[in-house]
């Protein structure tokens, strides 16, 4: 049996044969899912974390506070480059930034992030 076949087998298999509304799960659920707002913000944050250079400037800022400089020569990219990328990161409160004098450094916002890192990896490894 091919690949292919085999995957349709196993979606028509995950289908229900009757149409059935529970709805104690139904009043459950509505009652305690996430908000619209919420979901809304989550995407955001899922969607510039999809970028795998912004998933490395995570990766680095996980292990040291650094300057656009410093990334840049990291990733080996240019600072106009990592700037936009930092730009993106910020706009959704994964990294902060604080001066000192005329350079910038960036470091994750709060343990949070390090969190969500560390859990996605976990579930890619498993």
């Amino acid at each position: 049996m091919s690949e292919n076949h085999e995957n349709m087998t196993d979606q028509e298999n995950a289908m229900c044969d009757i149409t059935i509304v529970h709805q104690d799960i139904l009043d459950k659920v509505k009652k305690e899912i996430t908000d619209d707002d919420t979901l809304y913000n989550m995407a955001g944050i899922f969607k510039v974390l999809s970028d795998p250079t912004r998933l490395k400037i995570i990766n680095a800022l996980m292990l040291s506070e650094m300057c656009v400089c410093d990334i840049a020569a990291l990733l080996n990219m240019s600072k106009p480059a990592i700037s936009h990328h930092l730009k993106s990161l910020r706009q959704t409160h994964l990294i902060k930034y604080r001066r000192d004098g005329k350079i910038a450094y960036y470091s994750l916002n709060d343990a949070h992030i390090k969190m969500m890192f560390d859990l996605c990896i976990t579930h890619i490894k498993k």
